[in-house]
């Protein structure tokens, strides 16, 4: 018995003593309610058949663990809450599950720094031009990657990144557990889904290298160079130059992007992309006016291609809609945007948006006007939106409305 007692004190001096270094352990998360409505034909705006809900909620934990490496673990639940049984027909994220509840580990890493060096090894969120997680959804999708930053180079940062699997899926849309399936596949699933390729034959992942500098006086410049195995390699090139020195409150962007089809859509032409910007703010009011223009020849949407690389995956070129993405990344297509947003204090955020693009290809075109109001009350965030769209592929050619609900409550 003696000998018992005496194993069962090892045993937790032993747990001790392994968490002992563990510090600001953080615990944190948020509750969303999101709620959209059309009034496409031939129903009208908050009929059941035209409009779409969700509630997600999402818990994390952060820690510096032993050893300065920190660390982060969080999931995400997905859940209709009924809505559909008399509001609404469609869900926000959640591919293929339906209205039934669903969720899933959406990061999950461990991270250190080597002198100036950092390494980020785990399921993570990405924000590069070409791969990111896309933040419009209720929950955004993620990735199982490993990320090297360098800052040896005076105001460089070097960076090297491997993306093995992730979630997305074509038109932004983000997959959860369905019937107990793993929902994140290999890099570049999306893109040969998106292009009615074979999904099977996609076993490599993604690589990615870059370098952002601000060596340039006044200029963020940025390079990245992605192989995406068997299916694409990229280019991203962007600069964007804070022109305050010279007229207070003026920028000035300008961006190129070029996409290499391989292996299994090498029969897909090369795409191209270049896009300029200039902005201006004052006070409180920020105005911004954008313009790209994609190559004729091209197939492949110059968008993410974490979602499919097409029409509906989100694009970080400058005129990129609000809410109707990937159009203005549509090979052979001209486009323009115009936004004003201006922050009045007390009352909200305002921001309003035009974004119009033409494609002679298809001779599709599409216009849209955006408008949202946002107001923080303590914890809970909350924005309204009204979008106009009028586009030729979408309800037969003819314009229709939107209106969508963003509750937040941060914890």
């Amino acid at each position: 018995m003696k000998l018992a007692k005496l194993s069962l004190a090892a045993i937790v001096a032993l747990g001790v003593s392994a968490f002992a270094d563990v510090q600001n352990v953080k615990f944190s998360g948020n509750a969303k309610l999101y709620y959209g409505t059309n009034d496409m034909d031939p129903n009208d705006l908050f009929d059941q058949k035209n409009s779409y809900g969700q509630a997600a909620a999402t818990v994390a934990v952060t820690a510096d663990l032993a050893n300065g490496v920190a660390g982060k673990l969080s999931a995400v639940g997905l859940s209709t809450l009924g809505l559909e049984n008399n509001l609404v027909s469609a869900t926000w994220a959640g591919y293929a599950g339906g209205v039934d509840a669903q969720w899933w580990v959406n990061e999950a890493w461990l991270a250190k720094t080597f002198g100036n060096t950092t390494v980020k090894i785990g399921r993570q969120e990405l924000d590069t031009p070409l791969a990111f997680s896309e933040k419009w959804n209720i929950v955004a999708n993620s990735f199982d990657a490993a990320v090297l930053l360098n800052n040896d180079l005076p105001q460089t940062t070097l960076v090297a990144a491997w993306v093995g699997r992730g979630n997305g899926v074509n038109g932004g849309v983000v997959r959860g557990v369905v019937n107990g399936t793993d929902p994140f596949e290999t890099y570049g699933t999306a893109i040969v889904q998106a292009y009615g390729l074979n999904p099977a034959k996609v076993d490599g992942g993604a690589y990615a290298v870059a370098a952002v500098t601000k060596l340039i006086p006044m200029t963020t410049a940025q390079v990245w160079f992605y192989n995406v195995t068997d299916i694409a390699n990229a280019w991203w090139l962007q600069a964007d130059v804070d022109l305050n020195e010279v007229v207070p409150g003026l920028k000035f962007g300008a961006q190129y992007a070029y996409l290499d089809p391989q292996g299994q859509i090498d029969s897909l032409d090369e795409s191209s992309a270049w896009a300029i910007k200039l902005g201006y703010a004052m006070d409180n009011l920020k105005l911004c006016a954008a313009y790209s223009s994609t190559d004729e020849d091209g197939i492949v949407t110059i968008a993410n291609t974490a979602t499919g690389a097409k029409k509906g995956s989100q694009t970080k070129l400058y005129t990129e809609a609000w809410w109707n993405y990937g159009y203005v990344g549509d090979p052979d297509t001209d486009a323009f945007m115009l936004r004003a947003a201006y922050n009045m204090e007390d009352v909200a955020d305002f921001m309003a948006q035009y974004t119009s693009s033409s494609q002679d290809k298809t001779d599709t075109d599409m216009t849209e006007f955006a408008l949202t109001a946002s107001k923080s009350f303590g914890n809970l965030d909350a924005t309204l939106a009204y979008i106009y769209t009028d586009a030729d592929d979408q309800n037969n050619a003819d314009s229709y409305n939107t209106i969508q609900v963003y509750l937040t409550y941060n914890f």
